[in-house]
């Protein structure tokens, strides 16, 4: 008699057991495993979520649209490791706000405490900013030109940036891409090319005057 074929195992999870009120049941698509529960989002309760928490034991998963609204992080570099919002990194610098303290970027109030939403650079601990401002600035100048906007430092503050889940794409300021696109339009046609030019300025004078 063949020996039986163990359970189908959880490709998430790695386990093989199912239960109602645990894991789930398991489903299979295209000859793979995974638990019900495992691919459901912690955030929207809707199935579908891929991206999982990397702390050991948390069992944490969720889309990565979903994260932002929870405080979840991604990071984009290395492993690109995720983290719900009990276990994500947070920044350690020790600095106190004066008074109230505004984004250097938006010059809008920030939280007066470091949080998801408020950052601080960890190298001159006074420019303070919102997350949501100093990412957009990571797309509009690319890894090149990526600092902080108070003392340029960039040896720490990419770093910690990323670490902190802020995404900065390795691509050219947007500044630069436009004179690019300008430089690749095609050229007006400077001269009248007609073999009897009849324009009395001359070939080159018509096309300047119109």
């Amino acid at each position: 008699m063949a020996a039986a074929l163990p359970p189908p195992e959880c490709v998430l999870c790695h386990r093989s057991d199912t239960s109602l009120d645990g894991c789930g049941l398991m489903q299979q698509v295209d000859g793979v495993c995974a638990h019900v529960n495992c691919l459901r989002c912690c955030i929207c309760r809707k199935k579908g979520a891929t991206v999982a928490c990397r702390q050991k034991r948390c069992s944490r998963r969720f889309h990565l649209p979903c994260s932002s609204q929870r405080g979840c992080i991604s990071q984009f570099f290395g492993e690109y490791s995720s983290f719900c919002w009990e276990h994500r990194p947070q920044q350690t610098v020790e600095t106190l706000q004066e008074g109230h303290t505004t984004c250097i970027i938006c010059m809008e109030v920030v939280e007066d405490s470091l949080s998801y939403t408020t950052m601080v650079c960890p190298s001159c601990k006074h420019a303070w900013f919102h997350r949501g401002c100093i990412q957009g600035q990571a797309y509009r100048v690319g890894l090149r030109h990526f600092a902080c906007p108070h003392c340029r430092d960039q040896e720490r503050f990419v770093p910690e940036m990323a670490q902190m889940g802020i995404r900065v794409p390795d691509i050219k300021p947007a500044c630069e891409q436009e004179e690019e696109e300008e430089l690749a339009l095609p050229q007006l046609h400077g001269r009248c090319d007609a073999r009897q030019c009849l324009y009395r300025g001359g070939r080159e004078q018509w096309e300047e005057e119109g």
